[in-house]
C-alpha cells in the first residue's frame, strides 16, 4: 500500500531534542545559584516540567498533543501543517504528562511522577499566586528525588546526568540519590535518642556551661554550624567541596565561595557524631553549604615576594 501523505519534521513545539534543550538551558541557570536559594528550586522546577516533556516526545510527540475538536494538536505533532487558522499548538498539563510517563517507561515509578507533580506544582503557586512556595525550603528534603527522578527521565532518552549538570554536579546527585536509599543509615536515630536521654540526666548548670563551650568551639572551627538534633547545642558538619570555587570582586574585597557535601558531623556539648551523607540525611543534616573566604584585593592580586629578597647578588662564579 503506497503512502501519499508524508509528515514533515515536528516543529520544535513537539521536538525532543528542543524541549532538552531548552530544559539544559534551565539547569544551567540553576546550577549558577546558591542551592539553599529559593531561586535554585524555581529553576530546577522549570527545568524538570521540560526534561519530562522531552522523555515523553521522545516515545512520539503525538503523546504530548492536548486532544482538540478539529485535532489540529495531533495533526501538528505528527508532522502535518494544521488547516485551521491562527493556530498554536497547545500541549497537555504537566500533570498528565508525568501520568503517561508512569504508565510508559519502566522505570518511571509512582514515586518520581508524585514528586514531579509536587515539584512542578510548588512552581505554579510560586508563579501565579501570592505564596512564596520555595521559601524555606531545604535542599535535602527535594533534591534526592528530583535528581532520582531526572536519571530516570535521562536514561529513557540515553542520556546521561553527568551531560545534563557536568560531572561534579552529577557525582554529587548520586551521592545525595544513594543516602536517600540507604535504609540501614536509619539506624543514627537510635543514636541520637541515647545521647539526648543522657543530656537530659544532667543538671541544667551544667548543659548550661557544655551549650555556652560549644557555641565559642563552633565559632572557630571550619564547617557549617548547625543545631544538634539531640541537645539543640551549637554544632557543626564538615564535608567535601563538589564545585569549583568562584571569587568576585565586591567592594576591593575578593569574596570566594564553595560549594560542599557535608559528610560528617559532631557536637562536643554532648559528644554526638555522625559520620556519613545517608546518616545526616536522615536526620535532616545533609542540606550543601557554601564556605565563604574574603581577601584584600591588593594582597590577592600582589605578586609573591622573592624569598631572596635584600640579599645581595652572587658574584662568585668562576
Amino acid at each position: 500500500m503506497k503512502q501519499t501523505v508524508t509528515p514533515s519534521p515536528v516543529t520544535t513545539a513537539w521536538d525532543p531534542r528542543a524541549l532538552y534543550d531548552k530544559a539544559e538551558r534551565y539547569i544551567q541557570q540553576a546550577q549558577a545559584l546558591d542551592k539553599d536559594q529559593w531561586a535554585y528550586a524555581l529553576w530546577t522546577s522549570l527545568s524538570l516540567e521540560l526534561l519530562a516533556r522531552a522523555a515523553l516526545a521522545n516515545v512520539h510527540p503525538v503523546l504530548l498533543a492536548e486532544p482538540d475538536k478539529p485535532g489540529s494538536n495531533i495533526i501538528s505533532a505528527l508532522g502535518f501543517e494544521p488547516v485551521e487558522k491562527r493556530f498554536a499548538p497547545k500541549s497537555i498539563s504537566i500533570a498528565e504528562v508525568f501520568r503517561r510517563l508512569t504508565n510508559l517507561l519502566p522505570n518511571f515509578q509512582a514515586d518520581h511522577e508524585s514528586f514531579g507533580i509536587q515539584h512542578t506544582g510548588q512552581r505554579n503557586a510560586e508563579l501565579h499566586s501570592g505564596e512564596l512556595a520555595f521559601d524555606g525550603l531545604r535542599g535535602a528534603s527535594w533534591q534526592p528525588r528530583f535528581y532520582a527522578t531526572c536519571k530516570v527521565l535521562l536514561m529513557s532518552m540515553d542520556l546521561t546526568l553527568e551531560g545534563y549538570v557536568g560531572a561534579e554536579e552529577a557525582k554529587a546527585a548520586e551521592e545525595l540519590i544513594e543516602a536517600a536509599a540507604d535504609e540501614s543509615a536509619k539506624a543514627v536515630k537510635g543514636d541520637i535518642d541515647a545521647h539526648q536521654r543522657v543530656w537530659k540526666g544532667k543538671g541544667e548548670d551544667e548543659r548550661t556551661t557544655l551549650s555556652k563551650q560549644a557555641n565559642i568551639w563552633a565559632a572557630r572551627q571550619t564547617g557549617h554550624r548547625v543545631d544538634c538534633p539531640a541537645c539543640g547545642s551549637a554544632a557543626l558538619v564538615s564535608g567535601r567541596p563538589v564545585a569549583a570555587a568562584t571569587r568576585k570582586l565586591e567592594d576591593d574585597v575578593i569574596v570566594e565561595k564553595q560549594e560542599h557535601l557535608p559528610t560528617h558531623f559532631e557536637c562536643i556539648a554532648c559528644g554526638l557524631k555522625i559520620n556519613t551523607l545517608a546518616k545526616l540525611a536522615v536526620v535532616g543534616l545533609a542540606d550543601r553549604y557554601t564556605n565563604k573566604q574574603e581577601y584584600d584585593a591588593a594582597e590577592y592580586y600582589a605578586p609573591p615576594e622573592d624569598e631572596w629578597a635584600g640579599y645581595e647578588d652572587d658574584n662568585n662564579e668562576p
